[in-house]
C-alpha cells in the first residue's frame, strides 16, 4: 500500500503522511459482524487506571474477526478488503459456500475473488489455514495459535509473519518477528502468508491530534512530574531522575525482567529475542 504526502497547507500537514486506501473495495462494514464495545479509557472494573495515557478518540465499531479458522473444508470467496479502525492490519470479508460470512486478517497478496479454505489437508496457499503439522517447512505464516483451538495470538499486526523452521516430534519450531525462536505444538493452527499493510510503519503522524484521534493521550515523563506523583520527579530544572528508570510504582521500567519465574510459556523458548530490535509500527 503506497504512502500519500499532501502539500504542506498547514503545520500539521507539513510533516505528516497517510496511507493510500485505494486497494480497499468496501467502505461500510458487514452489519452482522460488528458490535459496540464499552470504552474503558484504561480503567479496570474498580475504576482505577491500569493503563495510563488512554482515553478519548474517535468512535468506532468493533469488527468480529475469526482468529480460530475452524470452519474446515468449506471454500470461502474473498468478497471485499476493508479497513479496520481497531488494528493496523486490513481485514478480508469471506463469503462461505454455505452462506456464512466471516472476517479474517488480510494477508499480503490476497485479492478479491480468491478462494481460501481451512482444514487438516488443504493447499499451502495464501490465506489458507491449517495445523503446523500439515505445512511445508520454511513457509511464512501469521495468526499463529499458542494453544490448539484457542485462536491465533502471534503475528497479527501489519507486516508481521513467522517462519516455520523445523518440526521435532509434537512440536514445531517457529522464528518470531522479534527474532525469538520458540516451540509450538504441531496441532496449533496458523494462516499461510504475511499480514498485509506493510507500509503502516512508514506513516508519519505529523501532529499530536492524530494520536488523540486514536485514543492516546499525552505521555508525560516521570522527571517532569512532582515528587508526590512519580519517584523520578522533583528537582530544580531538568534532571536525570536521580536513579535508574522506574514506573510510578517504583518497579524497573527499562531492562528489568517482567516474566514470571514459573511461566508455562518460558520453557518453549529456544532463543530469546534480540533486545532493542524494532519490529512494530510507529
Amino acid at each position: 500500500m503506497p504512502i500519500k504526502v499532501y502539500k504542506p497547507t498547514s503545520p500539521g500537514r507539513r510533516n505528516s503522511s497517510v496511507l493510500d486506501f485505494s486497494h480497499l473495495t468496501k467502505k461500510r462494514p458487514e452489519k452482522s459482524l460488528v458490535q459496540r464495545i464499552k470504552r474503558t479509557a484504561g480503567r479496570n472494573h474498580h475504576g482505577h487506571i491500569t493503563s495510563r495515557f488512554r482515553g478519548g478518540g474517535a468512535r468506532k465499531l468493533y469488527r468480529i474477526i475469526d482468529f480460530k479458522r475452524l470452519k474446515d473444508d468449506v471454500p470461502a470467496r474473498v468478497a471485499a478488503l476493508e479497513y479496520d479502525p481497531n488494528r493496523n492490519a486490513d481485514i478480508a470479508l469471506l463469503h462461505y459456500a454455505d452462506g456464512e460470512k466471516r472476517y479474517i486478517l488480510a494477508p499480503r497478496g490476497l485479492a478479491v475473488g480468491a478462494t481460501v479454505m481451512s482444514g487438516e489437508r488443504v493447499e499451502p496457499e495464501i490465506g489458507n489455514a491449517m495445523p503446523l503439522a500439515s505445512m511445508p517447512l520454511g513457509i511464512q505464516v501469521h495468526n499463529v495459535e499458542l494453544q490448539p483451538g484457542r485462536g491465533g495470538q502471534f503475528a497479527r499486526a501489519a507486516g508481521m509473519g513467522c517462519q516455520l523452521l523445523a518440526r521435532d516430534g509434537d512440536y514445531a519450531v517457529l522464528v518470531m518477528p522479534s527474532g525469538e525462536s520458540r516451540k509450538v505444538h504441531v496441532r496449533c493452527r496458523a494462516t499461510i502468508g504475511q499480514v498485509g499493510n506493510l507500509d503502516y510503519q512508514n506513516v508519519r503522524w505529523g501532529k499530536a491530534g492524530r494520536s488523540r484521534h486514536k485514543g492516546r493521550r499525552p505521555h508525560n515523563r516521570g522527571t517532569s512530574m512532582n515528587p508526590v506523583a512519580h519517584p523520578m520527579g522533583g528537582g530544580e530544572g531538568r534532571t536525570g531522575g536521580g536513579r535508574h528508570p522506574v514506573s510510578p510504582w517504583g518497579k524497573p521500567a527499562k531492562g528489568g525482567k517482567t516474566r514470571r519465574r514459573k511461566s508455562a510459556s518460558s520453557k518453549f523458548i529456544l532463543r530469546r529475542r534480540k533486545r532493542g530490535k524494532h519490529t512494530g509500527g510507529k
